[in-house]
């Protein structure tokens, strides 16, 4: 019996899957296809953390987050400096606002 699967996994899985006897069946994707498999990891990671909330699963978006910076050549210095400087213009979420709704002044 063959499982469809079709996603991007972590480098170890497929070693993982033939040591539990099973035989699995991968190709190495190119740089578009893994920029695009990425994005979908990514939503897939965000989705299963939502759901659980649970650290493993806030650690695996970081994973994806640290590959999607690679492919793209840059550092997570690059990701900090940008949350900073977002942080320093538009704040962070320390004070818990959550804004219902907007009223026009001027009409």
């Amino acid at each position: 019996m063959t499982k469809d699967i079709n996603k991007l996994v972590r480098d170890n899985i497929p070693n993982l899957i033939t040591n539990e006897g099973r035989c699995p069946q991968f190709r190495q994707l190119s740089d578009s296809e893994y920029k695009s498999a990425l994005v979908d990891k990514l939503q897939e990671e965000v989705k299963e953390y939502v759901e659980s909330q649970n650290l493993e699963e806030l650690a695996d978006i970081m994973e994806v987050v640290y590959a999607i910076l690679d492919a793209e050549g840059l550092k997570m210095q690059d990701l900090e400096l940008v949350r900073q400087n977002k942080a320093k213009t538009n704040g962070r979420f320390e004070k818990r606002y959550f804004l219902e709704s907007i009223t026009s002044i001027i009409e």
